[in-house]
């Protein structure tokens, strides 16, 4: 019987071995970039495949966000009188947290799955191989183009998510619960600082693009060669995203608002 003590090495040292394989592929995706803006018509078309394409199931989920958002908080704030505060505390839960994390969380399952999947299969059916015999550079040609397109796309669709999210709570504190208008739009511009919350919140949503994206074109380059590999491949995305995300997120936050 092996020895537990052995069994628990090998373990770390295999997943050290991927983080370092991970790391190296990361900073080969990073050099790539200059030359892959040199094809910016390939950049423009990931954009619009990454972004453009996933911008329906974000302004769904930000309005929907908004409306549970505005009702469960002024049934929170009514109890104490201060209603008068909702919108300022949907505008902060918006910008600084629920915008750029649950944007990310979607782009994960929609976007990502979609880039492992394409890659998956483009590898599953040799056209990496063929463009590597061609002397084809693939991470300049092929996966730099779709991480820009992902950097890109993220802190645009999370600006859209929130700005969403604040037009649904609108509808619902002012239009259905009879919140004072003037007081929801003032008490935002005279209490969310732009560099501090919104500045914030894209840095937030600029990080889990670069994360999202990056596992996503990870686990689709180094996936087998197989139909099994790629289904796989698209459920590491999901999972490893998402738990670096919410990781990051805290990490972040400690960083950005635990001084004054």
């Amino acid at each position: 019987m092996t020895n537990p003590v052995t069994q628990v090495g090998a373990r770390t040292l295999d997943v050290l071995r991927s983080f370092g394989h991970a790391a190296y592929f990361f900073g080969d995706l990073i050099k790539a970039i200059p030359a892959s803006l040199r094809r910016f018509g390939l950049v423009i078309t990931q954009i619009h495949a990454i972004g453009n394409l996933s911008l329906l199931i974000i302004l769904a989920s930000g309005m929907a966000v908004g409306f549970v958002l505005a009702l469960q908080m002024y049934y929170a704030l009514v109890t104490y009188g201060a209603t008068e505060s909702l919108g300022l505390i949907v505008n902060l839960s918006l910008v600084r947290e629920l915008g750029p994390v649950v944007t990310a969380l979607l782009f994960a399952g929609r976007a990502g799955t979609s880039l492992t999947a394409e890659i998956g299969l483009m590898k599953a059916g040799e056209q990496i191989a063929a463009m590597e015999m061609m002397a084809v550079d693939t991470k300049s040609r092929v996966l730099a183009p779709r991480f820009i397109g992902g950097m890109v796309s993220m802190p645009l669709l999370a600006g859209l998510f929130s700005a969403v999210g604040i037009l649904g709570a609108y509808v619902v504190a002012v239009l259905l619960l009879g919140v004072d208008s003037g007081n929801f739009w003032s008490i935002m511009q005279s209490r969310v600082d732009v560099w501090r919350d919104v500045g914030n919140g894209i840095v937030k949503s600029f990080v889990f693009g670069v994360i999202c994206t990056a596992v996503a074109l990870y686990q689709g380059y180094e996936t087998e060669a197989t139909p099994e590999g790629v289904a796989y491949a698209t459920t590491r995305t999901v999972v490893i995203s998402s738990l670096s995300v919410l990781a990051m997120d805290f990490v972040l936050t400690a960083l950005m608002f635990s001084t004054g």
